[in-house]
C-alpha cells in the first residue's frame, strides 16, 4: 500500500474525483469540497485548502482510500465501492503520523473500524456522536399542492434568520438541548449572499426554510430544511 499526502488541490482533484463519483450521493461531503478547493472561487473560513488534509491510499489496482480534513471539520473517509480494506486503513493511520483527528464521518462500518484503530494507537477512546442517513430524492411529486409563497433569503429576514440557524443546528445536534444565541451577524450574511436559501412563506408570514449546498454533476445537496414549530399560532410543515 502507498501512502500519498496531497499538497495541491487540483492535483487531489484530479486524482479523487471520479473515484468519489462512483457513489456521488454518499460522497457529497468529500466532492462539494474538492470542487471548492479546485474552483478556488471561496477561501474564507474552512474552504481555504491551504490547511486541508488530503491524502489517497492506494495499491497496484489503483486508490483503496480517500481521506480529506477541513479543519476544524471531521476527516471525511471513502473506501472505494465500500470495500474496507484493513491494510488501507492502517496506511492511513501511518501516515497521519501525529496529526490530531478530530472524529471521522463516513459510511458506518468503515467509521467503526477506523475509530477503533486510530484511537487504540492513541491511546484514547471514542464516541458516537450522531447516526445519519442519507435520503436521496430520485422523483418529485406533481400532484402536490402549493402552499404559500417560495422565495430567496434576504437581507431583510436578517431579523429572524439567525435564530431559525441556530435552532436548526440545535435540532440536528446529537443530544444537544439548548440553541445559541446568535451574536455576530457576518456567517448568516454570508448564508444570505450564497443566495442557496429560500424561505416559505404563507399570507406573507415566514413559516419553513430550505436551501441547497454541494452541486454535483448528476445531483445537488440538499440542506437547513427547517420549520419552526409554531408559526402564526399553528403548525405549518414543509413537504419536498
Amino acid at each position: 500500500m502507498q501512502f500519498k499526502m496531497y499538497m495541491d488541490v487540483h492535483e487531489f482533484y484530479n486524482d479523487t474525483y471520479d473515484v468519489l463519483m462512483r457513489h456521488e450521493a454518499q460522497n457529497l461531503i468529500p466532492l462539494g469540497n474538492i470542487i471548492i478547493g479546485h474552483e478556488g472561487k471561496d477561501k474564507t473560513d474552512w474552504r481555504d485548502p491551504v490547511s486541508w488534509l488530503m491524502a489517497t491510499i492506494s495499491d497496484a489496482k489503483g486508490i483503496q482510500l480517500t481521506a480529506i480534513m477541513t479543519p476544524p471539520h471531521n476527516i471525511t473517509l471513502y473506501a472505494t465501492d465500500n470495500i474496507i480494506n484493513p491494510e488501507a486503513i492502517n496506511c492511513l493511520i501511518d501516515g497521519l503520523n501525529d496529526r490530531e483527528i478530530p472524529g471521522v464521518i463516513t459510511e458506518k462500518t468503515l467509521a467503526e473500524y477506523f475509530a477503533k484503530e486510530y484511537t487504540l494507537r492513541k491511546g484514547i477512546t471514542y464516541k458516537t456522536t450522531m447516526s445519519q442517513r442519507i435520503y436521496e430524492l430520485t422523483a418529485v411529486n406533481p400532484d402536490f399542492q402549493k402552499i404559500g409563497i417560495v422565495r430567496l433569503l434576504d437581507e431583510k429576514d436578517i431579523h429572524f434568520f439567525p435564530y431559525w440557524a441556530e435552532a436548526f443546528y440545535a435540532a440536528g445536534s446529537y443530544g444537544k438541548t439548548e440553541m445559541s444565541i446568535p451574536q455576530d451577524a457576518e456567517p448568516y450574511l454570508y448564508r444570505i449572499a450564497s443566495k442557496k436559501l429560500y424561505i416559505l412563506e404563507d399570507k406573507g408570514i415566514p413559516v419553513a426554510m430550505a436551501g441547497y449546498t454541494r452541486e454535483m454533476q448528476t445531483a445537488i445537496g440538499v440542506a437547513f430544511v427547517y420549520t419552526p414549530h409554531m408559526s402564526a399560532g399553528r403548525v405549518t410543515l414543509l413537504q419536498l
